[in-house]
Protein backbone atom coordinates (compact mmCIF):
# COMPACT_ATOMS: atom_id res chain seq x y z
CA UNK A 1 0.00 0.00 0.00
CA UNK A 2 1.48 3.21 -0.69
CA UNK A 3 1.68 6.09 1.64
CA UNK A 4 3.39 9.45 1.65
CA UNK A 5 4.15 11.81 4.69
CA UNK A 6 3.93 14.78 4.38
CA UNK A 7 7.05 17.17 6.21
CA UNK A 8 6.26 20.08 8.36
CA UNK A 9 8.88 22.47 5.62
CA UNK A 10 7.08 21.29 2.63
CA UNK A 11 3.38 21.83 4.09
CA UNK A 12 4.42 25.84 5.47
CA UNK A 13 5.45 25.95 1.29
CA UNK A 14 2.73 24.15 -0.40
CA UNK A 15 -0.41 25.51 2.00
CA UNK A 16 -1.00 29.08 0.54
CA UNK A 17 -0.42 28.02 -3.05
CA UNK A 18 -2.79 25.28 -2.38
CA UNK A 19 -5.55 27.55 -0.74
CA UNK A 20 -4.73 30.05 -3.89
CA UNK A 21 -5.24 27.30 -6.72
CA UNK A 22 -8.08 25.80 -4.73
CA UNK A 23 -10.11 28.52 -4.54
CA UNK A 24 -9.49 29.43 -8.15
CA UNK A 25 -10.49 26.20 -8.83
CA UNK A 26 -13.89 26.22 -7.32
CA UNK A 27 -14.71 29.09 -8.63
CA UNK A 28 -13.66 28.08 -12.03
CA UNK A 29 -16.12 24.80 -12.11
CA UNK A 30 -18.93 26.90 -10.22
CA UNK A 31 -19.64 29.22 -13.37
CA UNK A 32 -20.40 26.09 -15.94
CA UNK A 33 -22.63 24.25 -13.04
CA UNK A 34 -25.81 23.37 -13.90
CA UNK A 35 -26.99 22.39 -10.85
CA UNK A 36 -30.39 20.14 -10.64
CA UNK A 37 -31.97 18.23 -7.79
CA UNK A 38 -30.57 15.19 -5.59
CA UNK A 39 -32.56 12.19 -5.66
CA UNK A 40 -32.72 9.45 -2.85
CA UNK A 41 -31.21 6.37 -3.70
CA UNK A 42 -34.10 3.85 -3.84
CA UNK A 43 -34.58 -0.05 -4.63
CA UNK A 44 -38.17 1.44 -5.99
CA UNK A 45 -36.20 3.27 -8.82
CA UNK A 46 -38.55 3.08 -12.55
CA UNK A 47 -37.09 5.89 -14.36
CA UNK A 48 -38.35 9.40 -15.44
CA UNK A 49 -40.40 10.23 -18.05
CA UNK A 50 -39.33 13.19 -20.39
CA UNK A 51 -40.84 15.56 -22.40
CA UNK A 52 -40.08 15.24 -26.54
CA UNK A 53 -41.01 16.83 -29.35
CA UNK A 54 -40.10 13.73 -31.51
CA UNK A 55 -41.31 10.27 -30.95
CA UNK A 56 -38.26 8.56 -29.29
CA UNK A 57 -39.80 4.89 -30.32
CA UNK A 58 -36.98 2.69 -31.16
CA UNK A 59 -34.44 5.25 -30.58
CA UNK A 60 -31.28 3.28 -29.31
CA UNK A 61 -29.14 4.67 -25.97
CA UNK A 62 -26.02 2.36 -25.42
CA UNK A 63 -24.26 3.03 -21.87
CA UNK A 64 -20.73 1.54 -21.25
CA UNK A 65 -19.72 0.85 -17.71
CA UNK A 66 -15.70 0.68 -16.68
CA UNK A 67 -17.50 -2.25 -14.49
CA UNK A 68 -20.10 -3.89 -12.90
CA UNK A 69 -18.41 -4.96 -9.53
CA UNK A 70 -19.79 -2.62 -7.44
CA UNK A 71 -22.93 -1.35 -6.24
CA UNK A 72 -22.71 2.06 -7.23
CA UNK A 73 -22.11 0.71 -11.04
CA UNK A 74 -25.15 -1.57 -10.87
CA UNK A 75 -27.27 1.12 -9.34
CA UNK A 76 -26.36 3.48 -12.22
CA UNK A 77 -26.64 1.26 -14.91
CA UNK A 78 -30.20 0.53 -13.36
CA UNK A 79 -31.11 4.06 -13.21
CA UNK A 80 -30.18 4.78 -17.13
CA UNK A 81 -31.92 1.28 -17.84
CA UNK A 82 -34.94 2.38 -16.17
CA UNK A 83 -35.38 6.11 -17.45
CA UNK A 84 -34.26 4.92 -21.27
CA UNK A 85 -37.13 1.81 -21.24
CA UNK A 86 -39.73 4.62 -19.76
CA UNK A 87 -39.36 6.74 -22.81
CA UNK A 88 -40.03 3.52 -25.09
CA UNK A 89 -36.46 3.47 -26.29
CA UNK A 90 -34.12 0.58 -26.48
CA UNK A 91 -31.15 0.19 -24.02
CA UNK A 92 -27.83 -1.61 -24.53
CA UNK A 93 -25.77 -2.26 -22.51
CA UNK A 94 -21.58 -2.71 -22.27
CA UNK A 95 -19.65 -3.96 -19.15
CA UNK A 96 -15.66 -3.18 -19.50
CA UNK A 97 -14.92 -5.57 -16.37
CA UNK A 98 -12.43 -3.52 -15.31
CA UNK A 99 -10.01 -3.84 -18.04
CA UNK A 100 -9.32 -0.83 -20.22
CA UNK A 101 -8.96 -2.48 -23.54
CA UNK A 102 -12.11 -4.46 -22.97
CA UNK A 103 -13.70 -0.87 -22.24
CA UNK A 104 -12.66 0.27 -25.96
CA UNK A 105 -13.71 -3.24 -27.38
CA UNK A 106 -17.59 -2.84 -26.02
CA UNK A 107 -17.66 0.70 -26.95
CA UNK A 108 -16.50 -0.08 -30.49
CA UNK A 109 -19.52 -2.55 -30.56
CA UNK A 110 -21.77 -0.51 -29.19
CA UNK A 111 -20.66 2.23 -32.16
CA UNK A 112 -21.22 -0.91 -34.39
CA UNK A 113 -24.40 -1.55 -33.42
CA UNK A 114 -25.65 2.33 -34.03
CA UNK A 115 -26.52 3.51 -30.88
CA UNK A 116 -28.19 7.59 -31.66
CA UNK A 117 -26.52 8.23 -28.33
CA UNK A 118 -23.81 7.01 -26.41
CA UNK A 119 -23.49 7.43 -22.79
CA UNK A 120 -19.73 6.89 -21.51
CA UNK A 121 -17.95 6.01 -17.69
CA UNK A 122 -14.60 6.00 -18.68
CA UNK A 123 -12.41 3.71 -16.64
CA UNK A 124 -9.67 5.81 -17.78
CA UNK A 125 -9.42 9.76 -18.99
CA UNK A 126 -6.97 9.15 -21.49
CA UNK A 127 -7.78 5.92 -22.79
CA UNK A 128 -10.77 6.65 -24.45
CA UNK A 129 -10.32 9.34 -26.22
CA UNK A 130 -10.17 7.89 -29.48
CA UNK A 131 -13.36 5.47 -29.31
CA UNK A 132 -14.73 8.98 -28.59
CA UNK A 133 -13.56 10.68 -32.01
CA UNK A 134 -14.70 7.54 -33.44
CA UNK A 135 -18.26 7.59 -32.29
CA UNK A 136 -18.27 11.21 -33.72
CA UNK A 137 -17.23 10.03 -37.04
CA UNK A 138 -20.50 7.79 -36.74
CA UNK A 139 -22.03 10.52 -36.31
CA UNK A 140 -23.17 9.51 -32.42
CA UNK A 141 -22.79 11.98 -29.67
CA UNK A 142 -21.29 11.00 -26.46
CA UNK A 143 -22.49 11.55 -23.05
CA UNK A 144 -19.41 11.40 -20.32
CA UNK A 145 -20.75 10.33 -17.06
CA UNK A 146 -19.80 10.07 -13.36
CA UNK A 147 -16.26 10.39 -14.47
CA UNK A 148 -14.10 12.57 -16.65
CA UNK A 149 -12.41 12.08 -19.45
CA UNK A 150 -9.51 14.54 -21.39
CA UNK A 151 -10.72 17.25 -22.66
CA UNK A 152 -9.27 16.53 -26.44
CA UNK A 153 -12.15 14.25 -26.76
CA UNK A 154 -15.49 14.51 -28.62
CA UNK A 155 -18.37 14.52 -26.13
CA UNK A 156 -21.15 16.69 -25.45
CA UNK A 157 -21.02 17.19 -21.13
CA UNK A 158 -19.59 15.61 -18.60
CA UNK A 159 -22.51 14.65 -15.98
CA UNK A 160 -21.57 14.01 -12.58
CA UNK A 161 -22.13 15.03 -8.64
CA UNK A 162 -20.71 18.44 -7.75
CA UNK A 163 -17.23 17.22 -6.47
CA UNK A 164 -15.64 19.78 -5.66
CA UNK A 165 -18.45 21.33 -3.71
CA UNK A 166 -19.40 18.08 -2.46
CA UNK A 167 -15.73 18.13 -0.64
CA UNK A 168 -15.56 21.67 0.67
CA UNK A 169 -18.83 21.09 2.55
CA UNK A 170 -17.25 17.67 4.17
CA UNK A 171 -14.82 19.88 4.95
CA UNK A 172 -16.21 22.57 6.25
CA UNK A 173 -18.20 20.32 9.03
CA UNK A 174 -15.26 18.86 10.27
CA UNK A 175 -13.85 21.81 11.13
CA UNK A 176 -17.23 23.37 12.72
CA UNK A 177 -17.23 19.80 14.52
CA UNK A 178 -13.92 19.62 16.01
CA UNK A 179 -13.02 23.36 16.13
CA UNK A 180 -10.13 24.06 18.27
CA UNK A 181 -8.82 20.54 18.42
CA UNK A 182 -6.03 19.42 17.64
CA UNK A 183 -6.36 17.34 14.64
CA UNK A 184 -3.95 14.55 13.26
CA UNK A 185 -5.54 13.34 9.69
CA UNK A 186 -5.24 10.02 7.74
CA UNK A 187 -6.42 10.54 4.27
CA UNK A 188 -7.88 7.67 2.49
CA UNK A 189 -7.42 7.99 -1.33
CA UNK A 190 -8.86 5.88 -4.38
CA UNK A 191 -6.21 5.77 -6.51
CA UNK A 192 -2.95 7.35 -7.82
CA UNK A 193 -4.20 10.41 -10.43
CA UNK A 194 -7.54 9.89 -10.88
CA UNK A 195 -9.29 12.95 -11.40
CA UNK A 196 -12.31 12.60 -9.38
CA UNK A 197 -10.31 11.44 -6.53
CA UNK A 198 -8.26 14.82 -6.93
CA UNK A 199 -11.00 16.82 -7.06
CA UNK A 200 -12.84 15.53 -4.27
CA UNK A 201 -9.66 15.68 -2.23
CA UNK A 202 -9.19 19.31 -2.93
CA UNK A 203 -12.60 20.14 -2.37
CA UNK A 204 -12.04 18.19 1.29
CA UNK A 205 -8.82 20.41 1.70
CA UNK A 206 -10.49 23.67 0.79
CA UNK A 207 -13.56 23.20 3.13
CA UNK A 208 -10.92 23.15 5.75
CA UNK A 209 -8.68 25.83 5.03
CA UNK A 210 -11.56 28.03 4.65
CA UNK A 211 -13.36 27.18 7.45
CA UNK A 212 -10.20 27.49 9.38
CA UNK A 213 -9.24 30.73 8.35
CA UNK A 214 -12.84 32.32 8.56
CA UNK A 215 -13.17 30.88 11.93
CA UNK A 216 -9.56 31.11 13.55
CA UNK A 217 -7.97 33.28 11.09
CA UNK A 218 -5.49 30.26 10.91
CA UNK A 219 -4.70 26.78 8.84
CA UNK A 220 -3.73 23.77 10.55
CA UNK A 221 -3.69 21.51 7.59
CA UNK A 222 -2.34 18.01 10.04
CA UNK A 223 -2.45 15.38 7.31
CA UNK A 224 -0.10 13.00 9.04
CA UNK A 225 0.07 10.37 5.79
CA UNK A 226 -2.52 9.34 2.85
CA UNK A 227 -3.14 5.90 1.52
CA UNK A 228 -4.28 4.20 -1.59
CA UNK A 229 -7.49 1.78 -1.44
CA UNK A 230 -8.24 1.31 -4.81
CA UNK A 231 -11.65 2.09 -4.39
CA UNK A 232 -12.07 -0.95 -2.23
CA UNK A 233 -13.35 -2.57 1.20
CA UNK A 234 -10.46 -4.69 1.08
CA UNK A 235 -8.05 -1.70 -0.05
CA UNK A 236 -9.58 0.37 2.93
CA UNK A 237 -8.81 -2.19 5.93
CA UNK A 238 -5.54 -2.82 4.59
CA UNK A 239 -4.39 1.19 4.73
CA UNK A 240 -6.08 1.65 7.74
CA UNK A 241 -4.07 -1.34 9.38
CA UNK A 242 -0.77 0.01 7.77
CA UNK A 243 -1.47 4.01 9.35
CA UNK A 244 -2.92 2.87 12.85
CA UNK A 245 0.63 0.88 13.40
CA UNK A 246 2.55 3.74 12.05
CA UNK A 247 0.04 7.03 13.25
CA UNK A 248 -1.79 5.47 16.40
CA UNK A 249 -2.60 9.13 17.01
CA UNK A 250 -4.97 9.72 14.07
CA UNK A 251 -8.09 11.24 15.32
CA UNK A 252 -9.59 12.30 11.68
CA UNK A 253 -9.94 9.98 8.92
CA UNK A 254 -11.18 12.55 5.31
CA UNK A 255 -11.72 9.77 2.05
CA UNK A 256 -12.63 10.84 -1.17
CA UNK A 257 -15.53 8.10 -0.78
CA UNK A 258 -17.76 5.80 1.50
CA UNK A 259 -15.94 2.66 -0.16
CA UNK A 260 -12.54 3.84 0.82
CA UNK A 261 -13.37 3.76 3.99
CA UNK A 262 -15.87 1.16 4.77
CA UNK A 263 -13.38 -1.19 4.91
CA UNK A 264 -10.67 0.91 7.51
CA UNK A 265 -14.42 0.64 9.89
CA UNK A 266 -13.06 -2.86 10.51
CA UNK A 267 -9.18 -1.69 11.42
CA UNK A 268 -10.38 1.37 13.73
CA UNK A 269 -13.21 -1.36 15.64
CA UNK A 270 -10.34 -3.92 16.19
CA UNK A 271 -7.98 -1.40 17.27
CA UNK A 272 -10.75 -0.11 19.97
CA UNK A 273 -10.64 3.20 18.33
CA UNK A 274 -14.07 4.09 17.57
CA UNK A 275 -14.46 6.97 20.24
CA UNK A 276 -11.10 8.20 19.29
CA UNK A 277 -11.16 8.65 15.88
CA UNK A 278 -13.84 10.42 12.98
CA UNK A 279 -14.12 9.74 9.77
CA UNK A 280 -15.39 12.27 7.69
CA UNK A 281 -16.68 11.45 3.39
CA UNK A 282 -16.56 13.81 0.69
CA UNK A 283 -18.84 11.23 -1.65
CA UNK A 284 -20.53 9.39 -2.18
CA UNK A 285 -23.61 8.73 0.60
CA UNK A 286 -23.86 5.20 0.28
CA UNK A 287 -26.52 3.41 2.06
CA UNK A 288 -24.04 1.49 4.61
CA UNK A 289 -22.33 5.15 5.20
CA UNK A 290 -25.79 6.70 5.69
CA UNK A 291 -26.85 3.56 7.92
CA UNK A 292 -23.58 4.36 10.31
CA UNK A 293 -23.95 7.75 10.61
CA UNK A 294 -27.42 7.73 11.91
CA UNK A 295 -26.19 4.99 14.13
CA UNK A 296 -22.69 6.01 15.32
CA UNK A 297 -21.05 9.33 15.99
CA UNK A 298 -17.63 8.16 14.57
CA UNK A 299 -18.83 8.41 11.17
CA UNK A 300 -19.63 12.28 11.24
CA UNK A 301 -20.60 13.08 7.51
CA UNK A 302 -21.10 11.78 3.62
CA UNK A 303 -21.82 13.53 0.44
CA UNK A 304 -24.70 12.97 -2.40
CA UNK A 305 -23.24 10.98 -5.31
CA UNK A 306 -26.54 10.05 -6.64
CA UNK A 307 -26.13 7.31 -9.38
CA UNK A 308 -29.75 7.53 -9.06
CA UNK A 309 -30.07 10.97 -10.30
CA UNK A 310 -26.87 11.05 -12.03
CA UNK A 311 -28.18 8.23 -14.89
CA UNK A 312 -31.49 9.96 -14.79
CA UNK A 313 -29.72 13.41 -15.89
CA UNK A 314 -27.81 11.38 -18.72
CA UNK A 315 -31.16 10.14 -20.24
CA UNK A 316 -32.84 13.48 -20.01
CA UNK A 317 -29.97 15.19 -21.80
CA UNK A 318 -29.42 12.31 -24.29
CA UNK A 319 -33.55 13.26 -24.86
CA UNK A 320 -32.76 17.03 -25.17
CA UNK A 321 -29.88 16.22 -27.40
CA UNK A 322 -32.13 14.26 -30.16
CA UNK A 323 -34.39 17.14 -29.86
CA UNK A 324 -32.16 19.60 -30.82
CA UNK A 325 -30.45 21.02 -27.86
CA UNK A 326 -27.02 21.75 -28.22
CA UNK A 327 -25.76 24.78 -25.92
CA UNK A 328 -24.66 21.98 -23.31
CA UNK A 329 -22.51 23.28 -20.37
CA UNK A 330 -18.73 21.61 -20.71
CA UNK A 331 -19.73 20.24 -17.26
CA UNK A 332 -23.35 19.42 -15.74
CA UNK A 333 -23.35 19.12 -11.88
CA UNK A 334 -26.12 17.61 -9.56
CA UNK A 335 -26.84 19.62 -7.00
CA UNK A 336 -23.78 19.13 -3.71
CA UNK A 337 -25.71 17.90 -1.01
CA UNK A 338 -24.08 16.80 2.94
CA UNK A 339 -25.73 13.58 4.63
CA UNK A 340 -25.34 14.37 8.15
CA UNK A 341 -26.84 12.68 11.58
CA UNK A 342 -29.89 15.47 11.16
CA UNK A 343 -30.75 14.35 7.86
CA UNK A 344 -29.26 11.22 7.19
CA UNK A 345 -32.89 9.50 7.69
CA UNK A 346 -34.14 11.29 4.53
CA UNK A 347 -31.76 9.69 2.21
CA UNK A 348 -31.64 6.10 3.57
CA UNK A 349 -33.49 3.35 1.97
CA UNK A 350 -31.86 -0.17 3.14
CA UNK A 351 -33.41 -1.79 -0.12
CA UNK A 352 -31.39 0.13 -1.93
CA UNK A 353 -28.77 -1.29 -4.45
CA UNK A 354 -26.42 1.55 -3.30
Amino acid sequence: MKTQNLKPVLKKMFLPILVIALTFNLSSCVEETNTTKATVNSADEKGDLFQSDMDLTGKKIGYCSPSLNAPYYQALLQSIQSSTEKNGMIFFSADGQDDINKQIAAVEDLITKGVDVLLLNPKDPDALVGVTKLAKEAGIPVFIIDSSIDPSAEYVTTIQSNNLANGALAGEWLVKKMGNKEMNIALLSGNAGNPVGMTRKQGLLQGITEEQLRTQGKINLNVKTQAYTEWSYAGGLKAMEDILVAHPDINVVITESDVCVLGAIKAIKQAGKTDDILIVAAADGQKEAIKYIMDTEFYGCTAMNSPVQIGKNAVEYAVQYMNGKRDFAKTSFTAPLLITKENAAKYYDPKALF
